[in-house]
């Protein structure tokens, strides 16, 4: 049985019709401005710290479900690289068909070196590259840009000096290239209890402007992942 079978029964975001020049599967992005990703553990993980592959609800604000991901990656990088592990995240909506699918390369999350950096290319459908997610050497503060198909800098995410899983909250701000603008938002709400990790053991929340161009939603998505890997996971 696959991650699509076994899922529970939730609410789904209405079938929106195809719009011209929006890739197949992301015209749900176009009605929104929030999204809330919820990761689900089972109780083997909760209780023995032993890391498996992760899966995910992606929901509006509503609490509909708009698509589904989950993680694939060699089960020896997993445990060797832990929460730096190259990985394939597939996106699916509620049909089971992909529409995004995020690569990561094998980096480090140490940001005083531009060695190895953190890359995430994104491609929706599969195959079709929409855009890159880069880590920027910026020792201060936790820094990504967003770029384009043709590898162009679209905006940036800057997060805070400190990064604390004693915060209530702790916020990823995407700016707009010249740094004035804040845009939008990545926020990671951190479970605190055992209660918590049981029911919702790692959430984050994601907005944007509703009128953001559909690829950038999709790559503001994809960096949400990345950034959730390096700096939460362990947390969670």
């Amino acid at each position: 049985m696959d991650f699509y079978d076994s899922l529970p029964a939730i609410q789904c975001m209405p079938v929106v019709e195809p719009i011209p020049n929006c890739p197949p599967g992301l015209e749900y992005l176009t009605q929104v401005n929030q999204l809330l990703v919820r990761q689900r553990l089972d109780l083997l993980e909760v209780l023995t710290c032993l890391e498996t592959s992760n899966k995910y609800e992606v929901m509006n604000n509503q609490g509909q479900r708009i698509y589904f991901a989950e993680e694939k990656h060699h089960c020896f990088l997993l445990h060797f690289c832990g929460s730096w592990r190259p990985f394939t995240m597939t996106i699916y909506d509620n049909f089971g068909r992909d529409v995004i699918t995020l690569y990561r390369s094998l980096g480090s999350s140490c940001c005083w070196s531009d060695c190895c950096l953190q890359k995430l290319k994104v491609e929706a459908p599969p195959g079709e590259k929409i855009g890159y997610v880069y880590q920027s050497y910026q020792p201060c503060f936790p820094t990504f840009t967003l770029k384009n198909e043709n590898m162009t800098d679209v905006m940036t995410i800057r997060g805070p000096c400190i990064i604390s899983n004693c915060l209530m909250d702790v916020n990823f701000n995407l700016l707009s290239l010249d740094d004035e603008k804040v845009i939008g938002k990545f926020t990671k709400q951190l479970a605190g209890y055992m209660t918590d990790k049981l029911r919702d053991a790692n959430k984050f929340g994601i907005q944007f402007p509703v009128n953001l161009d559909v690829k950038m939603k999709a790559l503001m998505l994809a960096a949400s992942f990345l950034i959730d890997y390096m700096y939460f996971e362990i947390c969670s």
